[in-house]
């Protein structure tokens, strides 16, 4: 193995937005080491030359904490007498509506260990230093003059891969489970081999009072030098280059060891770090690359550090790299799973929220983009998490609500879909909306390939079973009421938790059974029932303040400070309510947004707000939203973002779920309309968004600025659209295989 030349990384030269960023200095805390993923394995890399650490994860990385074995409550029985109270004016009956467990959260996902190199210090001040992150290979850099190393995670080989070069290299390398939070009784045992190329780590972890276990396995190829055992692993002397191949299992019994080093050893045959780096990068960068986002953003901005950029929120610059870092993420966050709460990353045991896949708006948003971003890797891994959970959820619809069907936890671990996770305050047991959410992108994403995946229409046609099983109360109107009914995460002013009615749950509903309805077209007399059932539910509520109701019930008022938006899912991310069909809907829609809070500053609220101002033409709510985000500290140097303000708190929602309202503020479809710079605001003069995948079934291209605009759609089927603008409506006729420019007036 030949050594190249160790030479500092040098910043991008291309004009145009950079696909990647960069930091003059090693990450000193977690939360701003570079990421790379595949969806399976994470990386958090520091890039320090003294002590150069890469924090691995794995999607299955759960914590056993008992709720692996964690049932739904049995309450079907108790379900109708419930119902009865509420319809006769008990408004705090649903909080007696438990089986007096205490909170159970769901096991928190965490860290396996770091791989660290260290090496006698250096004099910092002797050579310039630099790392970071190309977006479109995955691959991290660190360097300076003496030293350089290199990290990916491979989509190819599912393994996480790093070269480190430099002049006659001496290294302590060893697998090091010391990370924040990691518990004091964790079993832990080391393993060191030497090999003919250099040496097998080997890190196993048992967890406190459980069979359960994880075990790590580094395959180290070194090449001039020498490699002798210093426990817990190995002194490496006099080397030009090491190469480090990692993978993490967990599992339950013993790992077979020898089995995983047999198969990392097989990805080095004739293989060097520039080949495994090739195999994955075919794959990432096709996927990365089918959408760009150019703001015609100043060369000198797009030239600084990350951590400089954020101190200028008002820069398109900024709004570029975020764009391409969200994506980024994304793509590298999604494979086995989708995002969890903090993506595929965390350097701490003690995740917030446990790290789970939370799914009453988190996960929603952050995989919001999916379609029209043209990322079918986020829509895939989300069916994955669906279909591989539709047994849980089909239990959770009989414990607790006596019905055939389907029901979605609010929270899950990946392992276990199945609903125990509830309090009187937060009575998520009661939430029925969740698989309509969870399926809409993937409704979405066959749109946009103009496909209907049975497995999509199957789980749709056990959510529809479900509605037909629950909804069986009637008002005195004779219309159909969703009783309980719990819109997340709020409650009325005057009533408890579980109520009648909420806004949420009729969307979803009327949602669910329509869309199933469409995708058993061929099945009249269920197609038939179906559309029925959902012409017999109720329509959304105006209060008093002319807004629309969080409750359609009467007498029910509304709470107005809350960073949940659920009562506006007709509006995003359904369409159905929106200013050109239902104007009216849409001007209290756009009245109950205004009158919203953000109560904690979360950041999921402040873009959910984004989104749904999007949808509502309002770019001057859009870019306040925005503004609440990029001006309040949310992203840390890693361009990972926080819940919080002042990068409080590691989470992956802004990050992940801003290229969505970038997308909505510049373009929005169905499979029967196409709009046009809904929601432009000053901040963004000109600029072009490249790769646009619309739910009619064509890409497009969209170029803007103080002259005009120029639209290419490359239709994939023959089509009529509605085209809306800021001029009006046009109709709009498609043909396969024939693009077709518009040329737009001043806007």
């Amino acid at each position: 193995m030949t050594s190249p030349t160790t030479t500092a990384p040098t910043p991008p030269t291309a004009p145009g937005p950079v696909h990647g960023t960069w930091e003059p200095r090693p990450a000193a805390r977690w939360e701003d080491a570079f990421l790379s993923g595949n969806g399976h394995h994470g990386a958090l890399v520091f890039g320090d030359p003294d002590d150069d650490r890469v924090v691995v994860t794995h999607h299955t990385l759960v914590r056993p904490n008992g709720s692996e074995h964690a049932r739904p409550p049995e309450l079907a029985a108790e379900l109708p007498v419930l119902q009865d109270r509420l319809l006769a004016g008990d408004l705090t009956a649903a909080e007696r509506f438990t089986d007096g467990r205490p909170t159970q959260w769901v096991q928190p996902f965490h860290p396996a260990f770091q791989t660290r190199l260290r090496r006698p210090p250096a004099d910092p001040n002797r050579a310039a230093y630099r790392r970071g992150v190309d977006f479109t290979t995955g691959e991290t850099t660190a360097g300076r003059a003496d030293w350089t190393s290199r990290v990916f995670v491979s989509r190819a080989d599912d393994v996480i891969v790093q070269h480190v070069t430099g002049r006659e290299l001496t290294l302590d390398l060893f697998l090091d489970h010391r990370l924040p939070g990691a518990p004091a009784a964790l079993g832990v045992g080391h393993g060191t081999l030497l090999t003919a190329e250099g040496a097998v780590l080997s890190l196993r972890a048992r967890y406190p009072d459980s069979d359960r276990a994880y075990t790590g396995v580094t395959l180290v190829a070194v090449a001039g030098g020498r490699v002798s055992l210093a426990a817990p692993g190995a002194r490496i002397e006099g080397a030009d280059s090491v190469l480090l191949l990692t993978r993490v299992r967990r599992h339950t019994g013993e790992l077979d060891v020898t089995e995983e080093t047999r198969a990392l050893r097989g990805l080095l045959t004739e293989r060097s770090y520039e080949d495994l780096l090739d195999r994955h990068t075919a794959l990432h960068r096709t996927a990365y690359e089918r959408m760009t986002l150019d703001l015609a953003a100043h060369d000198d901005e797009r030239a600084l550090p990350g951590s400089a950029l954020l101190e200028r929120p008002g820069s398109a610059a900024l709004l570029e790299r975020l764009f391409a870092a969200g994506r980024y993420h994304l793509l590298s966050a999604s494979g086995l799973f989708p995002p969890r709460l903090t993506g595929l990353w965390t350097g701490d045991w003690d995740t917030a929220w446990a790290g789970a896949f939370t799914t009453d708006a988190n996960l929603n948003l952050q995989t919001a983009s999916a379609a029209a971003a043209a990322l079918p890797e986020v829509t895939a891994a989300l069916a994955a998490l669906i279909h591989g959970q539709l047994p849980d959820w089909r239990e959770n619809a009989r414990a607790i609500f006596g019905a055939r069907g389907v029901v979605a936890p609010p929270h899950t671990d990946g392992e276990s879909g199945l609903t125990y996770h509830f309090s009187r305050e937060y009575p998520l047991h009661l939430w029925t909306a969740g698989a309509d959410w969870l399926l809409a992108p993937l409704v979405d994403h066959d749109d946009t390939r103009g496909e209907r995946d049975p497995r999509t229409a199957a789980a749709l046609a056990e959510v529809a079973r479900f509605y037909e099983d629950f909804l069986t109360r009637t008002d005195d109107d004779g219309q159909l009421v969703v009783v309980p009914s719990y819109s997340p995460e709020n409650r009325p002013a005057n009533a408890g938790w579980g109520a009648i009615n909420a806004a949420m749950d009729l969307s979803a509903a009327r949602h669910a059974l329509l869309t199933a309805a469409a995708y058993h077209a061929g099945e009249p007399d269920r197609a038939d029932r179906w559309r029925a059932l959902a012409d017999r539910l109720p329509p959304h509520r105006i209060n008093a303040d002319g807004a629309l109701a969080e409750w359609a019930w009467p007498d029910l008022d509304d709470t107005y400070d809350h960073r949940h938006l659920s009562h506006l899912y007709a509006v995003w991310p359904l369409d159905e309510i929106n200013p050109y069909d239902t104007p009216g809907l849409a001007a209290a829609a756009h009245r109950a947004l205004a009158l919203r809070g953000a109560e904690n500053d979360s950041a999921h609220g402040h873009l959910h707000h984004a989104l749904i101002a999007a949808r509502l033409r309002d770019g001057h709510r859009v870019a306040h939203a925005l503004a609440q985000v990029l001006e309040g500290d949310f992203f840390h140097a890693s361009l990972m973002s926080a819940h919080y303000p002042h990068r409080d708190v590691y989470n992956a929602d802004a990050a992940h779920t801003l290229p969505a309202v970038l997308i909505e503020m510049l373009v929005q479809s169905t499979p029967d309309r196409l709009v046009l710079l809904p929601a432009l605001t000053p901040a963004l003069p000109a600029g072009e968004l490249r790769g646009v995948r619309t739910r009619f079934g064509a890409d497009l291209d969209l170029a803007w600025g103080p002259d005009g605009a120029r639209a290419v759609l490359r239709p994939h089927r023959t089509h009529r659209v509605e085209l809306r603008t800021s001029s009006g409506a046009q109709p709009l006729d498609l043909v396969a295989g024939e693009d077709r420019v518009l040329t737009l007036g001043t806007w």
